[in-house]
């Protein structure tokens, strides 16, 4: 069974796996979040890594950007155990915010949830 953490081991910092990720990735969409994944082979035996993104072109200011990014994790954090506790491949995650305007958590939460079950249909279809 999955926790309700996202600790070290399931944060994606690796930066050449980011970069396998960006190139080789497909994505999903539920605005403002998009979702780039790859299936990958687990080495530490994380199932899913993920990791968040804010452009600073839309929020110039450190503390806006710091701010969706705490609420995407959130939103995630919450919303993982719901989706994955049955997955068997592992995965690296990168979830995007793609809005020039700010939000709030009820709305990220909605999104995520959107967003997290399209990946799971997706996956469902390319791993029959």
């Amino acid at each position: 069974m999955m926790k309700y953490t996202f600790g070290k081991s399931e944060k994606l910092k690796n930066e050449k796996t980011i970069a396998l990720l960006f190139e080789k990735g497909k994505s999903v969409s539920a605005y403002p979040l998009r979702m780039v994944y790859l299936k990958v082979e687990s080495s530490d035996g994380a199932k899913i890594k993920a990791g968040v993104s804010v452009s600073k072109r839309h929020f110039k200011k450190a503390v806006d950007r710091n701010r969706i990014k705490r609420l995407m994790r959130e939103a995630y954090r919450l919303q993982k155990q719901a989706f994955f506790s049955n997955f068997s491949a592992s995965y690296t995650l990168m979830f995007l915010y793609i809005s020039k305007d700010g939000t709030d958590f009820e709305t990220m939460c909605s999104k995520m949830s959107v967003l997290l079950e399209k990946f799971t249909k997706e996956i469902s279809k390319s791993n029959p």
